[in-house]
């Protein structure tokens, strides 16, 4: 999986190597069917699993101080993500974006749970259960002690969210749903949907955040915003 880099938008006493440290024993890569993988963080557990026919990704993330979760995508095997979640319950699920493959667990998990549900605004209405809390740029959802910022990124899906966690002991965190993958955006139909993607992509995570920015997508592996930095430019001239 691709290393931390450093570069435009590093920040000073946050390089690569107290990233590498941070991520010692997590590679991210999961298979459906398979063991999920852990990421540790001082305030912040985050276990990734692989789940269903689209090796969906789906996050649960427990707060170290209070032990309160919050699941990003109930996309698929209902039984496979209550088991991660385990006998300590779920407080919340946010739903990334309204593609049915990001969800097609969530009415069983809410069910299970009572979990307070999230979505962005735009695609809320395509869910298959009512969302409790409409998410718009610049929201933030709050579970225990930990705070995640909402962006809103249009292209791949009207209401598409992203979740960033700013880890106060050392670099961001980013939960990207089908927005950014490891060599490219997300998927898009049109040069408008394409354009526009991109342009929130590069405002609102590149423009802002630094190379160790660890990306979390919704399928397949992790990368980080600076290994994905220097092919802005490439993405743009194939528009996909």
């Amino acid at each position: 999986m691709p290393g931390p880099a450093s570069g435009p938008g590093g920040r000073l006493g946050r390089g690569p190597r107290r990233a590498y440290a941070e991520t010692m024993g997590y590679s991210g890569d999961v298979v459906v069917g398979g063991t999920p993988d852990v990421h540790e963080l001082q305030d912040l557990i985050i276990t990734k699993a692989a789940v269903g026919p689209m090796d969906n990704n789906a996050y649960v993330l427990r707060c170290r101080a209070t032990d309160e979760q919050l699941l990003i995508d109930a996309a698929d095997e209902p039984r496979t993500l209550l088991e991660v979640v385990g006998a300590d319950g779920l407080g919340a699920v946010v739903t990334t974006h309204r593609h049915p493959d990001h969800w097609r667990a969530l009415a069983e998990v809410v069910a299970a749970t009572g979990a307070r549900t999230y979505a962005g605004r735009d695609d809320a209405p395509a869910l298959p259960v009512p969302t409790d809390v409409p998410l718009a740029d610049g929201d933030t959802v709050v579970f225990g002690r930990v705070t995640l910022t909402v962006r809103h990124l249009v292209g791949h899906t009207p209401g598409s969210v992203v979740l960033v966690y700013d880890d106060p002991h050392g670099h961001p965190h980013v939960f990207t749903g089908d927005c950014l993958f490891p060599g490219g955006p997300g998927r898009t139909t049109r040069p408008e949907d394409f354009a526009s993607l991109m342009g929130g992509l590069e405002e609102k995570l590149f423009d802002v955040l630094p190379d160790e920015t660890w990306v979390y997508p919704g399928h397949g592996k992790d990368t980080t915003l600076g290994a994905e930095r220097p092919h802005l430019a490439e993405w743009r001239e194939r528009g996909w």
